[in-house]
């Protein structure tokens, strides 16, 4: 048996058992435990398109299979395996049977495509007529006219044909032959290349506009070869504006490569700008918004002159995301007048946020005002959150916790668990896979009337389906039953490898509710996978650190494996960090390399005023949501309030042989 054979199956038994606990649960019972036995006994080799398990399995069995609500993926697997040699009307057959469902769908998006690739070009135009026309599917609107274009009716492609070119990105590889015909025709005009030249400067596709150019004349190649020396080799581009004319394209040209050499080095960007603006007539926007874009990266930076830079801009430039850095960089200098006044001129949203509310009320105490302080912090000391809880710290009054356990209402949960899409979606995250799981689960729940969605998040959380019971309860404004939305899954597994790590458990449940809401399976945009979130390579590294077998992707999917590499990875970073979970939570976000990069280059900074200055927004926000659950974690584990400021200790600069080993 495979690796993820063993995995599914191992899943499905676990599962299944616990199940039997839930009351309100449809199809419980041996019989659905056998089906989702079977299926994950026989479904990776579906997908790999090998039917000889299920004809090995008995009558019986294989009978059981077949009235498995399941069945249909376990088909349009093997049929996406299989699509150049099965038999079409089978397959057509099953999609006109079971096309309302999400395998079928998923299959059919194939089979069409498939159809154009193989030359059946009749068959590909029905299923396109029939379900995609219309939708703005690049792939199948290029395919369908390259079709069109193959029957003899060319002509009639133009104008849809133009649609499509006037991209700047690239556009579906099936659009090439649809294009390479258009200009064999003349159908493609010069103003149409201009038009998407003019497109893919734009977008900043440089490479594409210059490919453009090469269609029209050595003035526009010159150009797109410009831009691409601006974002390449900004400076040096700069470098020799005194041979570039005074025109709005050098001015723009100019502007761009500033706005890339500031993002290494604002110091330097801010030098040349200054020569530049005495030599170009710059308009005001460019200006404008050349100089908003050096002072935040002199802010993001910490660098000297930050805020002379964000004060000095005009008025209208003195936007939220300003705004809030003029603000940071107050705070970071403790200078509360400033601070206040900074906090005075945002929107009367971001004013109002938790956030500004709280640090209003610190920067009010510290000038003295210690009535008004409390007034600011007491209303916030009321919510659970991260400022919330900074803000009874400050106070010295207890957390507000405001656990409410939502009320089940049988009836209605009832009826949910025995509708068919949602127990479709039940046993796809039983048979582990999640992710169509929880595809078709949002689908369902998304048009369910707000009642009915919160008892929606009560049934996941008793099927142990944490993720959708998070997010469902968030989506209809229920935060406070604390069971549900800060659950304990694998508690023993979290326990038993945070205890090896010497971590807090506490502390890795918070990292995996923040990275993943417990889903084993789901990816990062960088390619992290699943529960604490791991990027492969790096779980490779741990696994070879900690002599743990490691076979990719079956091990980070594997909750047990992953939580093991998670918390070694996070005890590794709390080593680095001399135990301070401020800069090992930021480290596990954004890599260590960058955290050190952010460490003050002497003296000690407050780790509240460290974390509001954070560079990226994402970790900003990530280290907050993780300090918070952590809170949140130990007092559901121990009933106990832990501080919140006792694990934010002041943040110093790297040793000084660590600081030249991480260069």
């Amino acid at each position: 048996m495979s690796p993820r054979n063993a995995f599914l199956t191992l899943v499905t038994v676990i599962v299944s058992a616990l199940t039997l606990l839930f009351h309100g649960t449809a199809l419980a019972g041996p019989g659905v435990d056998k089906q989702r036995e079977l299926f994950s006994q026989v479904y990776a080799d579906a997908e790999r398109g090998t039917w000889a398990s299920v004809d090995a399995l008995s009558a019986g069995d294989r009978a059981l299979l077949q009235e498995y609500v399941l069945w249909p993926d376990l088909r349009a697997a093997w049929y996406r395996a299989t699509m150049r040699t099965t038999d079409r009307d089978s397959l057509e057959a099953f999609l006109e049977r079971h096309g309302t469902l999400k395998p079928a769908r998923e299959l059919r998006y194939s089979y069409a495509l498939h159809l154009a690739a193989s030359g059946q070009l009749d068959r590909f135009l029905r299923i396109y007529r029939a379900y995609y026309q219309g939708l703005g599917v690049a792939r199948l609107d290029c395919t369908a006219l390259h079709a069109e274009i193959e029957a003899g009716s060319g002509d009639r492609i133009v104008n849809r044909g133009r649609n499509l070119w006037l991209t700047g990105r690239s556009q579906a590889k099936e659009c090439d032959p649809v294009f390479a015909y258009m200009r064999e025709q003349n159908q493609l005009t010069e103003d149409d290349y201009r038009a998407r030249f003019a497109l893919a400067v734009e977008a900043r596709e440089f490479r594409r506009a210059r490919w453009l150019a090469r269609s029209l004349d050595d003035v526009l190649a010159e150009q797109a070869n410009d831009w691409l020396r601006a974002q390449s080799r900004p400076q040096q581009f700069v470098d020799t504006h005194g041979q570039r004319p005074d025109t709005a394209l050098s001015r723009e040209q100019l502007a761009y490569a500033i706005e890339r050499i500031t993002y290494r080095d604002p110091q330097t960007a801010l030098e040349l700008w200054n020569s530049l603006e005495d030599a170009y007539a710059f308009p005001a926007q460019l200006r404008q918004a050349t100089r908003r874009h050096i002072a935040l990266w002199t802010a993001r930076d910490n660098l000297p002159g930050a805020y002379d830079l964000l004060t000095s801009l005009p008025l209208e430039a003195q936007d939220e995301e300003v705004m809030r850095w003029r603000a940071r960089v107050s705070l970071r200098a403790e200078q509360w007048a400033d601070l206040l006044n900074d906090i005075a001129m945002m929107t009367a949203d971001e004013r109002d946020s938790e956030q500004w509310r709280y640090w209003r009320g610190i920067a009010l105490a510290r000038s003295g005002r210690n009535v008004a302080a409390r007034a600011a912090l007491e209303p916030l000391a009321a919510e659970r959150s991260y400022y919330g809880f900074l803000a009874a710290d400050e106070l010295g009054i207890t957390y507000a916790f405001a656990h409410d356990t939502l009320q089940p209402e049988e009836d209605i949960i009832e009826a949910l668990s025995r509708r068919p899409e949602l127990v479709r979606a039940r046993e796809l995250f039983l048979v582990g896979l999640d992710g169509r799981g929880r595809s078709e689960w949002d689908a369902v729940v998304a048009d369910l009337p707000a009642a009915e969605k919160t008892q929606a998040a009560v049934l996941a959380h008793r099927w142990g389906w944490h993720s959708r019971a998070i997010a469902t309860a968030a989506n209809v404004g229920h935060y406070d039953d604390l069971a549900l939305r800060y659950p304990l899954p694998f508690r023993q597994t979290f326990e038993q490898h945070a205890t090896s790590a010497s971590i807090p458990t506490t502390w890795a449940l918070g990292i995996a509710r923040s990275e993943s809401l417990f889903m084993r399976d789901v990816r990062s945009r960088a390619g992290a996978i699943g529960l604490m979130q791991l990027m492969p390579a790096t779980g490779r590294q741990v696994a070879q650190q900690i002599k743990l077998a490691y076979s990719g992707l079956d091990t980070l999917t594997d909750p047990n494996h992953n939580i093991r590499l998670g918390t070694s990875y996070l005890g590794s970073m709390a080593a680095r960090y001399d135990g301070n979970h401020v800069l090992a939570t930021a480290a596990y976000n954004a890599g260590p390399h960058r955290v050190d990069s952010w460490l003050p280059q002497s003296g000690v900074v407050d780790a509240r005023v460290w974390i509001e200055n954070i560079p990226f927004n994402e970790t900003r926000k990530y280290v907050r949501r993780v300090m918070s659950a952590e809170t949140i974690f130990h007092w559901r584990m121990t009933g106990e309030m832990r501080r919140l400021s006792d694990r934010l200790p002041q943040v110093e600069p790297l040793p000084a042989d660590q600081r030249l080993a991480s260069r």
